[in-house]
């Protein structure tokens, strides 16, 4: 049987999100050396040094041109090479046009849907078209969390069994000591770590941060008597998305602007400390298709506080503390809690110590390869 892949979000420099989901599949997908399996990796680009090395049974196939590569260069080499995949897998919501091979997408969540404001006007029109084409084209459709599955078959109208929920793992981060200083965090932090984008709530977490250091500001829903945390910063992590200008400017906005600081995009390696030092992390956001940082977060003895909505409950458990997302009080009212009550905090870094154990990349890698062999079997 020979698999073909699209492995064109797995071979970029900085992977977050489906890229990271890509790469981590690949890489699983390599070591399973099973008999009568080959893969056959799509590129626009020649592979990057971190892919898996070619071997037997293993190969990569660039093509172009690379503009249109899905709707043009990807399906025209599908048809005319003799030596055809048995069954196609995207990592993304992208299937390629006009195929007759059995095919296989990726839909992490349907953001753009709940939330089409947050979007480019661009971005959204091709999120909205390409992925109806392809779920409604597709033999079958992963996601990532039972409440995405519940949106695809409300939004596109699929079948229950043609989607196929396969959690997500950790990925695997090498300890650097050095970190913090690194960065020059000094004292004690709130960490949070995702794509600066609308949708993550940023500005929410900034103007709550900022009601922690300020309390006399606070209205209605926390005593404006607290005592001011003046020896705590707010450290955010991730490449700038889109629409962000106000997530920026909000430090400013709220009088913290020397309190809160932007990271950017950090490297696995520097991550892990980051984490293990943070007083807990923090993700307010408005919609998540899954929300791998709590998983790290956890995994390194952070205790973690999250959104009550969309798929972050399957991913907290009972190891996390939620808030609700629109509710800059709440947020508020939980990060202070998680600050100064050490045992709630020990609690829930225990709790999170084994919620990680249910997750895996080579349980997602085993379970993907199950439903192409069986749309093999079935065509």
């Amino acid at each position: 049987m020979l698999i073909g892949i699209d492995g064109n979000e797995a071979n970029v420099d900085e992977k977050v999100g489906i890229g990271e989901y890509a790469f981590e599949l690949l890489r699983q997908f390599e070591q399973f050396r099973i008999n009568n399996l080959e893969f056959r990796i799509y590129l626009k680009n020649k592979p990057n040094k971190d892919l898996p090395e070619e071997r037997n049974g293993w190969k990569y196939r660039v093509i172009g041109p690379k503009k249109f590569w899905t709707q043009f260069a990807l399906p025209f080499d599908l048809f005319f090479n003799k030596n055809r995949p048995d069954v196609f897998f995207t990592p993304t919501h992208y299937a390629p046009r006009f195929s007759s091979i059995p095919t296989a997408v990726s839909v992490m969540d349907l953001s753009y849907i709940h939330f089409p404001d947050l979007f480019k006007r661009y971005d959204l029109y091709q999120l909205n078209n390409w992925t109806a084409y392809s779920v409604r084209n597709a033999s079958a459709v992963f996601t990532i969390s039972r409440a995405s599955k519940g949106d695809i078959i409300k939004t596109y109208k699929t079948k229950d069994d043609k989607v196929v929920v396969t959690y997500p793992g950790i990925k695997k981060l090498s300890d650097m000591s050095e970190a913090s200083s690194k960065f020059e965090i000094k004292g004690k932090y709130i960490l949070f770590v995702g794509t600066l984008q609308p949708r993550k709530n940023i500005v929410r977490l900034i103007e709550a941060f900022s009601r922690i250091c300020h309390p006399e500001r606070s209205e209605g829903s926390r005593d404006s008597s607290a005592k001011p945390q003046n020896d705590i910063s707010l450290v955010i992590v991730g490449k700038k998305g889109w629409l962000y200008d106000e997530i920026l400017e909000a430090p400013s906005k709220f009088g913290v602007e020397k309190r809160v600081k932007f990271l950017d995009f950090v490297e696995d390696k520097d991550l892990p400390l980051l984490y293990k030092k943070a007083l807990c992390f923090a993700l307010p956001s408005l919609y998540e298709g899954f929300g791998l940082p709590v998983l790290e977060a956890m995994k390194y003895g952070c205790p973690v506080v999250i959104s009550s909505v969309s798929s972050l409950p399957e991913v907290g458990g009972d190891a996390a503390l939620y808030v609700d997302p629109l509710s800059v009080g709440d947020i508020a009212k939980k990060l202070e809690l998680i600050i100064n009550d050490n045992d709630l905090r020990q609690s829930l870094i225990k709790k999170g110590h084994e919620q990680v154990k249910k997750f895996s990349w080579e349980k997602t890698a085993k379970e993907t390869l199950k439903t192409l062999e069986e749309l093999v079997i079935k065509d």
